[in-house]
């Protein structure tokens, strides 16, 4: 079989090389390396675009995956985070996933709320449940327990994600926050949660809400805080799911 070997080709006019005929099957030997940083299929749409550096953009629906990333920010020494933006009917799950979120205020709960006003007001009609399972660094304790305190009954403020979280410097509290179809006008707006937190009294406590914002409006922006003073630290990310 002959070879033919060149460092560049060309087409004769435009921008595109043609490799074959319609049902030749072109194969690329195995240890090559094809270098493009637009990837395209044979009616011209765009798969993937990369930067040359491994970011990439332009990821066609069809193959990007159910989870798409759309938003973070970074609390420092922070009263609150709120996202209000990002939040429409373009995706049925938003899924909030909050990284060592460190309370500057020792014993205190991460909470959330929604808005329905483009977070004008958060102070939506919330009803759930919470429980909890801890166990102390010291071995000085362990239980599975269902915490009443932390429920809202048509409640409308904070509702709590987390029990006491500490905020000695290695201590924080990490989870995520699952809201579903928050752009629906027919349902209420069911979320549930669960947070790992270094407790101020040293024990790991794994936490569970879960409940539903009582509307048929919208929810169209969301709310992060502690209960009592600012957020030292942290990061909260937020995704759409299909």
């Amino acid at each position: 079989m002959s070879s033919l070997e060149t460092r560049k080709i060309e087409p004769q006019s435009s921008t595109t090389v043609t490799l074959g005929e319609a049902g030749d099957t072109v194969a690329v030997p195995a240890g090559a390396v094809v270098k493009t940083n637009t990837v395209k299929d044979s009616g011209g749409n765009t798969l993937w675009t990369s930067d040359g550096a491994g970011t990439l953009s332009s990821v066609n629906s069809a193959i990007a995956g159910s989870m798409t990333f759309i938003s973070s920010q970074t609390a420092s020494s922070s009263s609150m985070v709120n996202f209000t933006s990002g939040i429409d009917s373009t995706y049925d799950e938003y899924q909030f996933v909050f990284v060592n979120c460190q309370p500057a205020t020792d014993g205190v709960d991460f909470s959330f709320q929604g808005s329905t006003d483009g977070g004008s007001n958060y102070n939506t009609t919330i009803t759930s449940t919470f429980f909890e399972a801890y166990h102390g660094e010291a071995d000085n304790g362990a239980a599975l327990i269902y915490l009443a305190s932390n429920d809202q009954a048509q409640g409308t403020g904070y509702q709590s994600l987390t029990q006491t979280t500490g905020s000695e410097a290695d201590q924080s509290c990490s989870g995520t926050l699952h809201l579903f179809a928050p752009s629906s006008t027919t349902y209420v707006k069911q979320f549930y949660s669960r947070v790992n937190e270094s407790d101020s009294a040293n024990f790991t406590v794994d936490c569970y809400a879960a409940g539903y914002f009582n509307t048929t409006s919208a929810i169209n922006a969301i709310s992060f805080k502690f209960d009592s003073g600012n957020i030292n630290d942290g990061t909260v990310y937020m995704y759409g799911i299909k």
